[in-house]
């Protein structure tokens, strides 16, 4: 038997197994047969339906679809390039913390009122048209999570920022929502 009889062979009885195994919608494969498991399931039929696919369009020329979508490679075949090296697990972790604490909206409009020095709770509910506990309560995440610090003066607690990199991390961010980039 020829090479070329022993290959279309293999690719009628995987056809057969695979019509077995995967309905057909509309002539087209359906992307959940394409995608599905092979993880020992028999619902999607996952590599085998995979294979199948690959060893028809490498017969016919075609390109591949997932109902009238065409299926296009986006890996380049070329060099791939370097793993980008990175920062220790905790310091990443860290990174993470901080910006969670930066991640509400009050809490981003705080740091961007502190900019230009400490305010007491009460100046900070005033020009921000919010609640004495709100305010308070997005305070004490942002101070313990270092991004402020604050100080007794009389009767009233001053919040200061404690670093001017996370003012030019907010900044940047408001920046950016402004340009119309984010959604």
């Amino acid at each position: 038997m020829s090479r070329l009889a022993e290959v279309s062979g293999w690719i009628t009885s995987a056809r057969a197994v695979a019509r077995a195994r995967v309905p057909r919608v509309s002539g087209h494969v359906p992307a959940s047969g394409i995608l599905g498991s092979d993880a020992g399931d028999d619902t999607g039929g996952g590599a085998l339906v995979t294979e199948v696919l690959k060893v028809e369009m490498m017969a016919s020329g075609t390109q591949p679809t997932v109902g009238e979508l065409p299926v296009t490679d986006v890996h380049d075949p070329g060099p791939q390039p370097a793993p980008v090296p990175l920062p220790a697990e905790r310091v990443i972790a860290s990174a993470g913390d901080l910006l969670r604490a930066l991640s509400a909206p009050l809490r981003i409009a705080i740091v961007l009122q502190l900019r230009d020095g400490p305010r007491c709770v009460h100046e900070l509910v005033d020009s921000l048209d919010a609640t004495q506990p709100l305010v308070s309560q997005h305070l004490k995440v942002l101070k313990s999570s270092g991004v402020v610090s604050a100080h007794r003066q009389g009767r009233e607690m001053r919040y200061e920022l404690l670093d001017e990199h996370l003012l030019s991390i907010v900044e940047a961010a408001v920046d950016h929502a402004g340009e119309g980039s984010v959604r």
